[in-house]
């Protein structure tokens, strides 16, 4: 029995698009705009993914210096949340990493004093349009970097002739969801069974698509 020797399939935009159309019961694209829908239809619900939780590829490790007096930062647009940071001092050799706590928006406006100067311990994330990250306290040093892991959006699909940024687990999801979207424009009758594809298959790539570190729970312990 031969095999191909390869592991490389993937789908590019065009190609996701005919999937949908004939999973959709459509023959075919037929016109420049059914394409152009299309795209957008698939930049739409990548945006719906990141609502549905932490898709773990578009996680980011980001570093940001700290400026001495200044507390208040801007992230990059395409930055959707903060998942977990640390303070890296480099004042020291080597620099260490400091673990640092987040806050909610009622924890951060109860802080009396927000010009307080020290080594930052919590940060609270205004997620604006540009989201804003709140350090506490300000930072006395400009020996400081934030470094975050960021979830990012998934790229933009632009033309038909890109690859879409999506790893191989969720190509299934990606092209049932892509023909529910269709389906709901152009067929709406069959639109509530790609519906259940969908869900069933975003399902399955979410609940592979996870950190397999084990979890350990330590229990605090503290006296009055």
């Amino acid at each position: 029995m031969a095999f191909s020797g390869t592991k490389t399939f993937a789908l590019d935009i065009a190609d996701t698009i005919e999937e949908a159309y004939e999973l959709a019961g459509l023959l075919e694209q037929r016109t420049g705009y059914d394409a152009r829908s299309a795209r957008r239809s698939l930049n739409i619900m990548f945006a719906d993914w990141a609502n549905r939780g932490v898709n773990l590829w578009t996680i980011e490790e980001v570093s940001l210096d700290l400026v001495q007096g200044t507390n208040q930062y801007s992230l990059n647009e395409y930055d959707i949340d903060i998942l977990s940071a640390v303070i890296r001092d480099s004042s020291t050799s080597p620099s260490i990493d400091i673990e640092i706590d987040r806050i909610g928006r009622q924890e951060f406006l109860n802080i009396p004093n927000k010009t307080t100067q020290a080594r930052p311990t919590q940060y609270f994330v205004d997620r604006q349009i540009t989201p804003v990250v709140n350090i506490w306290p300000t930072p006395n040093s400009s020996n400081y970097k934030l470094v975050s892991y960021r979830i990012q959006r998934i790229d933009d699909v632009n033309t038909s002739a890109e690859n879409p940024e999506v790893p191989s687990r969720f190509i299934p999801c990606m092209v049932s969801g892509l023909a529910y979207y269709i389906a709901l424009k152009k067929n709406p009758q069959i639109a509530g069974l790609l519906k259940q594809q969908y869900e069933q298959d975003f399902k399955l790539a979410a609940d592979e698509d996870r950190n397999r570190a084990p979890l350990m729970l330590t229990p605090s312990r503290r006296f009055y």
